[in-house]
């Protein structure tokens, strides 16, 4: 019985190692096109983007390509012990075929095809489907509609403040502080205001309503280019931190401020 050339069996070793390669290939990019979907949602929070897209056929075209280069490994381990027992025995070796190649190229055009097709479809589906971000009033926070811009509206609530003698302890400009490291942001503003006049009986009261004063009030846009002034109700504070209800009234003034601002 006569063993084929050594050069046959490093033939077949090295058409081993080049398939086994190749699935190690598919499988290391079927995970990171798998992952691709998290990373877009992290890339859209960074952004504070308000796009409803979803990204789950990543998933999918991720796993089949993990499946296929799972496969390859499995079929090659097969085939080179029959392939070395077929030398071992003297006997030809069936004529090559380039038929998994063949295979292989296919499966990854078409994969690759439909990835391109979806990420068009995904990138214009992402210009269209946009939903504002709608306030919430089920926390304590009431919103009023402003008829002005955030600057217009916040210029128009510090004249207001400034008049009633109400100390302004800081205006917080959210999206002015995201813009100077690179992010994009909505107008958002927050003014903190007070009186310690009207503060410190409240804190007496309730000592940890020190967390939720000085008032404060938030202009800003939201996906759809409306402008809404929050704050916090004064009820909701008073159940918060058990406040008696005579000392609410010190708390009222924003109620009245947000209205007036927002007219």
């Amino acid at each position: 019985m006569d063993r084929g050339p050594p050069s046959d069996y490093l033939a077949a070793e090295r058409t081993l190692l080049a398939w086994i390669r190749t699935g190690l290939a598919l499988m290391g990019f079927g995970f990171v096109v798998a992952r691709f979907a998290l990373f877009l949602e992290q890339l859209q929070s960074a952004q504070h983007a308000s796009l409803v897209q979803s990204y789950g056929l990543s998933l999918r075209f991720g796993t089949a390509l993990i499946g296929a280069g799972a496969a390859l490994n499995l079929f090659s381990a097969w085939h080179h012990p029959r392939l070395t027992r077929t030398m071992n025995l003297g006997r030809a070796a069936r004529p090559h075929t380039t038929t998994l190649a063949v295979t292989t190229s296919l499966f990854l055009a078409l994969v690759g095809l439909g990835m391109a097709i979806y990420l068009i479809a995904q990138s214009n589906s992402g210009n269209k489907e946009k939903i504002p971000v709608a306030p919430i009033a089920s926390n304590g926070i009431l919103n009023k509609r402003s008829n002005y811009s955030v600057d217009e509206t916040l210029e128009r609530l510090k004249r207001m403040l400034q008049a009633k003698g109400v100390t302004i302890f800081a205006i917080v400009d959210h999206s002015g502080e995201a813009e100077k490291v690179g992010l994009k942001m909505p107008p958002t503003k927050l003014v903190i205001f007070g009186s310690p006049t009207a503060g410190t009986p409240l804190m007496l009261a309730a000592p940890s309503s020190a967390i939720d004063l000085p008032l404060k009030i938030l202009v800003w846009e939201d996906g759809e280019g409306k402008i809404w002034v929050s704050y916090n109700s004064p009820a909701y504070l008073g159940e918060r931190h058990g406040l008696p209800e005579e000392l609410l009234q010190n708390m009222a003034v924003v109620e009245t401020l947000a209205a007036a601002v927002a007219e």
